[in-house]
């Protein structure tokens, strides 16, 4: 199993013992990118807040501390499309 096919199904930022959705959340899916195949938890955010997300990752572009951007896809709430990499803070 490579390590795309490992994280498809998981949820972006939870605990690896336990990274599976939950049945009482909402999720939209990552697409493309360092991070495709991953589900968001939306269930807390506003729809201004989901209009473009920037999420930690030390798979992208930059390596440790880098970000992953993506932008929610136009008619379709559930995907958010990859807009490509971006350093970390300093």
């Amino acid at each position: 199993m490579d390590e795309a096919e490992f994280l498809r199904g998981r949820v972006y930022g939870a605990d690896h013992d336990d990274a599976g959705p939950r049945p009482e959340r909402a999720y939209a899916q990552l697409v493309g990118g360092p991070l495709d195949g991953l589900l968001l938890d939306v269930t807390d955010r506003t729809g201004h807040e989901l209009r473009e997300v920037a999420l930690i990752t030390e798979i992208g572009r930059y390596g440790p501390g880098g970000r992953a951007l993506y932008g929610r896809r136009s008619g379709d709430d559930r995907r958010f499309d990859w807009r490509g990499d971006a350093p970390g803070a300093p």
